[in-house]
């Protein structure tokens, strides 16, 4: 068997899912079509909006599937009718096991974490969130509980100090096609050599970490219940998106949901505001304000925040 022979069905939908199937298409990679969230409507004028992985697999000419219910029997004869030997999963939604086990060689998924921390997801942003120095990424084979499935590959990756979750992400999607497009080739050579595709079991750690989806209300900073490093890393661990946000007065003016997309640590302070800096104090130390967003603006640092005020 050789990696044109393999017939791989492909589901994803963010950016981060686009990078692997751009790599296994343009690698020589068999992919017989791809399933991916519908459109939804964006925007100010709500027209509907392709996902990323459904821009690239139009652009490569492959069948697309976008299902509203995964069990619905319609594309679960649709997808039947593909006769994929395996099926590729990233960032896409729980599967039912009438999907996940319908290929011979089964379905594995790229989970952008060191499993069995940060299950869920979220894993980028609850990791530089939770001042981790160092993130990952594994392939897995899909089972009943989410992301709970053995092991095949999985590799490391550092997080520098001040780095925030927009370019861990970048990082992280580079790291997982080449762990998706080894995992194939790992999953043929199994095949060739007649042996089984060696995994392994999630260790038991009794410390886990969840990663569950983050809504606009868990983003807001709360400074008086967090530390000054604290509140960077939460900074960090949600810009540039969602964004961490909070309520501002300044000069006696009322900002409300103003995104904060940087900050740095001082050993303390008390409120203070000037022409170029915006200091919040915190359950211990300071933070100082380095680059904000009110609603209707545009990004800018604090120094031209504080010049538009009157």
């Amino acid at each position: 068997m050789t990696k044109k022979d393999l017939r791989i069905v492909y589901l994803g939908t963010p950016e981060f899912a686009a990078a692997s199937l751009q790599a296994l298409v343009e690698g020589g990679y068999n992919v017989v079509a791809v399933v991916t969230m519908p459109d939804k409507p964006a925007g100010r004028g709500h027209q509907l909006q392709y996902s990323d992985v459904k821009k690239y697999a139009l652009s490569a000419g492959l069948p697309v599937l976008q299902p509203e219910k995964l069990k619905d029997e319609a594309f679960l004869e649709e997808l039947r009718s593909y006769k994929a030997d395996l099926q590729i999963v990233v960032a896409f939604r729980m599967l039912p096991e009438v999907v996940w086990s319908m290929p011979r060689l089964g379905t594995f998924n790229l989970h952008a974490s060191l499993l069995p921390q940060y299950r869920g997801a979220a894993p980028i942003n609850w990791a530089v969130m939770n001042g981790d120095t160092e993130t990952g990424a594994t392939t897995f084979m899909l089972k009943h509980e989410i992301d709970t499935g053995n092991m095949i590959l999985q590799e490391r990756l550092p997080i520098g100090a001040d780095e925030n979750v927009g370019s861990v992400h970048d990082r992280l999607m580079a790291l997982g096609t080449s762990l998706v497009t080894r995992t194939v080739d790992l999953i043929i050579d199994c095949e060739n050599r007649g042996i089984a595709l060696p995994t392994t079991p999630q260790p038991e750690i009794s410390d886990l970490r969840p990663a569950p989806k983050i809504f606009k209300e868990s983003c807001e900073i709360q400074f008086t219940e967090k530390t000054a490093a604290e509140v960077k890393n939460f900074v960090r661990g949600l810009s540039p998106y969602p964004a961490a946000w909070a309520n501002l007065t300044i000069n006696g003016q009322v900002f409300e949901n103003v995104k904060i997309y940087s900050v740095e640590t001082m050993d303390n302070g008390q409120w203070t505001m000037d022409k170029s800096s915006i200091v919040v104090p915190c359950k211990e130390g300071a933070v100082r304000i380095l680059e904000l967003q009110a609603p209707g603006k545009k990004r800018m640092d604090a120094r031209a925040f504080m010049n538009g005020i009157h």
